[in-house]
This record gives C-alpha cells, structure tokens and sequence, in this order.
C-alpha cells in the first residue's frame, strides 16, 4: 500500500515537470514568434519625396475637407438652379364649421335669417408657380456658380500650404539626416585619433597631454551625434504628422541633401520677373471682386419689374355627414399672371448699393495691400536663394580644402612629425564645412519651395496631380 502510494507522488510530481517543460517551452516559442513579428513590423519604410506627397495628399483631413467644400458648392448651385423650373405643390384642407354663418334678408316688411355653408369643406388640389422674368434671379445664379470657382481655389491653396508644408518637413528630415552622419564621422574620426594616441603614449612615442586631450575631443564629439540622432527623430516625427500616417510607423527619408544640386544653378530667378497671376490668395480676391461685381448688378436689379405665372387646380366637396361616397367633388382651376414694379422702399435699395460699392473699394484695396506683401515674400525668398547659392559655392571650395588639410594632417600624425592640435584643427574644419555646405543646401531648397508657394507654380504639384489623375 505505502509502494502504491510512493508511485502515485512519484508520478504526480513527473507529471508537473513535463508540463513545466511543455509550458515554458510554449512561452518561449511564443516570445520567439512575438519578437519576429515585432521586427518585421518595425522595418523602416523607404519613403521619397514623390511618395510623401502623394500620401499626404490621400490621407491630409485638410484637402478632404476643401473636396468637400467644393462638393457642397456644386450642390449649392444646382440648388439655386432649381429656381427656375416650375414649383408644384400638393395641398389638401379639411375644415369643420362649429357655427354656421347667418345672414339675414329682408322680404315683405319681414327680416329672415338664413345658416349659410355646410358643416364639412374638403380641400384638395395642385399649384405651380413659375418665374418669366426675373433679372436678380438670373444675377443670383451667377453668383453661385463664383461659390463653385471660389471653393475650388480654396482646394487649390490647401494642397498648395500642404505641399510646401511636407517638402520643407522632407528637406528638414535629409538635413538631419546628413548631419546625423556627418556628426558620426567625426566621432569616428575622433575615436580613432584618441586609440592612436593612447598607443602611441603606451609606446612612448606620445604625451599624456595629447592622449588627454584626443580623449576629451571625442567625449566632446559623442553629444553632437546624440543630438542630431534626436533631431531626426524629431524631424521624422513632424513629416509623420503631415503625412497623416501614424507616429509609430518607422519610416526612412530617400536619397540626401546633395542629390538636390543637379540643377541648382538653373533654379535662380530674376527679381524683376516675379508673376503673381498664379497666386491663389489673389485669385481667390479676384473671385470675390467677380461676386461683388454680380451682386451690385443683382441688388440693382432690384428695381426692375418681374413677371411671374401661377396656376392651382383644385377639387371641393362640402357636405354636413360624413358619407364620402356620396360627396360630389368640383374642380376649380385658375391661372394667373402676376407683374410686380417696385415703387418705393424707404430707400433700402438705395443704401444697399452704396453699402457694395464701399466693399468693392474695400477689396481693391486690400488686393493691392496683399500683391505687395507677395511681391516683398517673393523677393525675399529670391535673395535667400542667392545668398544660400553664394553659402554652397563657398561652403564646397572650403570642404574640398579642408578635406585635403585633414588628410595631410592625418598623414603628418601618422608619421610622427604633426601634433594633436593640428589634427583637431583640421577635424573642426572639415566638420564646419561639412555643416556649411549641407545648410546651404537646405536653406536653398526651403526658399525655393517658398517661393514657389508664393507664385503659385509648385512643380510637385503638377505631379502629384497628374499621378491622381492617370
């Protein structure tokens, strides 16, 4: 009994091992195929320009909303269209005498008094009213097909702000992007000046103050690379939002700052041939100047005469039961034609002209405030982009010297006959034209794109746009 009883525990306690193994080798697999996942899901997305505009433009909530807008207008003008068809209405009316009316007559010297009409009046017919002449409808009309115009405009400006808004986020992102790595050359650059040192100060061909002094150039170099690492983030972060796509997403920007300078000598333009007729801020002023421009003409139609036809045709039965079947139902149809001819209105008409006149004055005025204000933004972004072309000639002579300075100080190190200094000097100044040369680059590529939102011609525009439509 005790042995059955030995086995029994014996077995129970083999029994909770395999299935300790089992569960911990089913977790482990588990975390195994989690952790895979994860790294797959975490791969970086190559994304270029092209591509970030074209998935700003599927997913912004400010472009669906201007669609939307344009949507609304459409409606809204075939709304107002509708004014000129014929309106029909179906009426019907019961109406219940509580008192008959009483009229009295008098015959022979003798007053009788007689109940007219009957308990029950039923109501039942059609009416249509049509407009023939209406001059401030038709100027009404007119007014809503501008809306239409004014909305698409709208539309057109907000991909316009979109599309600046992304390419100077892209740019920001390469910019981070090269100096990510230019901060983590010369890291490395300074990494491999402090463990030559330290061997040659282990050999004693070196002073403990130049390994000192390799050893705090690449302490100092570390917080630069950290912080341009977070500057990428950051920067990838603010493309992320515009993009509309979720922060979580791991993306990569395509290509550097320095595949931008093909053609940049081409992309200067003279401040003297500044075209704002493609501005959209001034076409949508234009557009208002056209709908003030209907709306006097419509509120001076006010004083002209209007025709207007209406017919009804109607049945009615009255009766003093409620037997329908016997009801006998007459018809009773009319058509009409109705002239109006405004008179006199105190002077409202009147004041309403004068109160146009003051906002057309108003508009033209402000038209004008805001095409100096373009043409001083143009002209800024033009200078910005000459002086940022002026920073990159110079910045690339300066990095093609310094280049060649670090190399012959490294050189001279290597063998013996330079010191730390000069290799410090020569770090700094090729780390300074390396930054130089990609800030010049990024402030022309940010003035370009601003300049372009200003004349209205955005290329990537045209291209985004035709991508769309294909």
């Amino acid at each position: 009994m005790r042995l059955i009883v030995f086995n029994f525990f014996n077995m129970k306690r083999v029994l909770r091992k395999v299935l300790t193994v089992w569960a911990l080798g089913g977790l482990m697999l588990f975390s195994n195929t989690f952790s895979m996942a994860q790294s797959g899901d975490n791969e970086a997305i190559a994304i270029t320009l092209k591509d970030a505009l074209e998935i700003a433009q599927s997913k912004s909530l400010t472009v669906m909303v201007a669609d939307k807008e344009i949507q609304k207008s459409g409606y809204a003008k075939k709304g107002s269209y509708a004014a000129l068809f014929p309106k029909i209405d179906f009426s019907g009316a019961y109406q219940r005498t509580i008192k008959r009316q009483t009229m009295a007559m008098s015959m022979g010297g003798t007053t009788q008094k007689i109940s007219v009409g009957t308990e029950n009046v039923y109501n039942v017919g059609l009416s249509a009213q049509m407009p023939l002449v209406n001059v401030a409808l038709w100027k009404s009309l007119e007014i809503s097909a501008l809306g239409v115009d004014m909305a698409v405009e709208q539309a057109r400006q907000s991909r316009q702000n979109l599309i600046n808004q992304v390419e100077q986020a892209f740019y920001t992102c390469l910019l981070a992007k090269d100096l990510t790595e230019v901060y983590k050359e010369n890291y490395n650059h300074s990494k491999e000046l402090y463990l030559q040192t330290k061997a040659m100060y282990e050999s004693g061909r070196a002073a403990k103050y130049d390994m000192i002094r390799a050893e705090v150039n690449m302490q100092n170099a570390e917080p630069n690379m950290y912080n341009s690492q977070n500057s990428l983030i950051l920067a990838l972060w603010q493309l992320k939002a515009l993009m509309g796509i979720e922060l979580n997403t791991e993306i990569e920007c395509v290509g550097s700052l320095d595949d931008y300078t093909s053609n940049i000598q081409d992309l200067v333009i003279a401040s003297d041939s500044i075209d704002l007729s493609n501005n959209s801020s001034l076409k949508q002023l234009d557009i208002q100047g056209d709908i003030l421009e209907k709306t006097y003409k419509a509120q001076r139609a006010q004083y002209y005469p209007s025709l207007g036809l209406s017919a009804s045709y109607q049945y009615t039965a009255m009766a003093n039961d409620f037997k329908f079947g016997d009801y006998s139902w007459n018809p009773y149809s009319v058509a009409s034609l109705g002239l109006s001819i405004p008179v006199f209105a105190g002077g409202e008409r009147r004041n309403t002209l004068r109160q146009t006149k003051v906002q057309r004055q108003q508009l033209e005025l402000q038209r004008e405030n805001a095409r100096r204000g373009l043409v001083v933004a143009a002209k800024q972004s033009i200078s910005s982009m000459e002086t940022a072309l002026k920073q990159y000639s110079a910045a690339k002579a300066t990095l093609e010297g310094a280049q060649t300075g670090f190399d012959i100080a490294k050189k001279r190190y290597e063998v013996g006959s330079g010191t730390v200094l000069e290799m410090n000097d020569a770090q700094l100044a090729l780390l300074q034209a390396k930054l130089n040369l990609n800030q010049s680059i990024h402030s022309f590529l940010v003035a370009k794109s601003a300049l372009e939102l200003t004349l209205g011609k955005n290329a990537n525009e045209e291209r985004v746009n035709s991508n769309f439509n294909e």
